[in-house]
């Protein structure tokens, strides 16, 4: 098995579809698979043509956090460097981040990175029966991948340090209430209504859901005055495109839009 990606790649359309393959370890994240899930990452956020990810896992489980026994000797003092050349940082909190949309769905066993992986992306489907863990603290780590941020952002301060001060495993229902998912969804259809999602987001104007995204993330890394005062100028570069052309013609016409990233 070892000859076998453990990242599968697919496009379909305007949508990259992500696969974790690694099921014999419950998508167990060795080194391996951080640096092929990087690089996927990069031909997302590059590639004009590809307009939102959908990251899944094979198998029964989404993943089961670290390989630790692949992870642990490669930490060094600056911690773990796993992003090769042309790769960005799934979890982005490297100052890096991805200009696109992405949904995640997810089943069975989900901890730690998937949750901080979660955190990171917009739309997360999760099957009804899927359990959750942020369980760093019961290895004797810390969660590295966001979730020290993130977590709390969403859910708020004690909701969050609930489940990451005790590595306590969860249900989706408490995940959806703690807003880490968006839409449970019964066992088996998580990915379908996640490729639902990722093609209503691929059939709208990309420019604009690149300017959409960047605003927001100005908001929560500098603040709403930032990102306020950044809303005009984007309307105005966003008002010049052929895309905005396209959609007013299209609201004109009472007929389907289909833009082209121009």
């Amino acid at each position: 098995m070892t000859d076998q990606p453990r990242i599968l790649t697919e496009r379909r359309g305007h949508i990259l579809l992500i696969g974790f393959n690694r099921p014999e370890k419950r998508n167990a994240a060795d080194f391996s698979l951080l640096q092929q899930l990087a690089l996927a990452y990069g031909e997302l956020d590059r590639d004009p043509e590809l307009r939102v990810g959908l990251v899944y896992a094979v198998g029964e489980h989404f993943t089961a956090g670290l390989d630790l026994a692949d992870i642990g000797p490669r930490l060094g003092p600056n911690g773990l460097e796993m992003v090769p050349e042309g790769g960005i940082n799934p979890w982005q909190v490297d100052g890096v981040s991805l200009r696109k949309p992405v949904v995640i769905a997810v089943q069975g066993t989900c901890l730690t990175l998937g949750i901080e992986l979660m955190l990171a992306s917009d739309i997360v489907v999760a099957a009804a029966s899927t359990r959750f863990g942020q369980i760093e603290v019961s290895r004797g780590i810390l969660p590295f991948g966001g979730a020290t941020i993130r977590f709390p952002r969403a859910a708020g301060w004690g909701n969050a340090m609930r489940w990451l001060l005790t590595g306590d495993l969860f249900d989706a229902v408490e995940a959806h209430r703690l807003g880490l998912v968006q839409e449970i969804v019964p066992d088996g259809a998580q990915f379908d209504r996640a490729l639902e999602l990722a093609e209503k987001i691929a059939a709208q104007a990309p420019l604009a859901i690149a300017a959409t995204l960047a605003n927001a993330r100005l908001a929560q890394r500098e603040g709403a005055a930032s990102a306020e005062a950044a809303l005009q100028p984007a309307l105005a570069r966003l008002a010049a495109t052929e895309d905005s052309r396209i959609g007013m013609q299209s609201f004109l016409s009472r007929t389907p839009a289909a833009f082209v990233g121009r």
